[in-house]
């Protein structure tokens, strides 16, 4: 009898040492530990990724700038094509005032110049005296 007395006094200290112990283990400053050594051993894989996305979002802005940008100087071109043009035809004028003016010049040349055999020089008698 006394075993199971032994046994049952064992028992019931057991009982309570595991009833204490699941006490302490769900105590609120023992849960706030383990928080705190969840936070200490993810803290530094959770900052570089704040690092990595920072960065990834500032190389995300520069290539959005950079397309808008593009995107803005194919619309300016677009745009000036009603000047492409105008300067097209200013060019042609000028090309064909050109031409016009070298056309007339060399009829007026050839107006003004005597022909070939004028120019031939004929010999001057010398002057006789009288």
């Amino acid at each position: 009898m006394e075993d199971q007395e032994m046994h049952l006094k064992v028992r019931r200290v057991s009982d309570k040492f595991t009833e204490s112990m699941y006490v302490l283990a769900n105590e609120p400053s023992v849960a706030l530990y383990r928080l705190q050594e969840h936070v200490r051993r993810s803290l530094p894989e959770l900052v570089q990724h704040k690092t990595d996305m920072q960065n990834w979002e500032e190389q995300s802005q520069g290539a959005i700038y950079t397309v808008e940008y593009a995107c803005s100087a194919v619309k300016s071109m677009t745009n000036s094509s009603f000047y492409f043009k105008n300067i097209d035809s200013l060019l042609r004028q000028a090309i064909s005032w050109k031409e016009q003016s070298a056309n007339s010049q060399g009829r007026r040349l050839h107006d003004v110049t005597p022909p070939p055999s004028s120019l031939v020089s004929t010999p001057h008698a010398p002057p006789t005296s009288s």
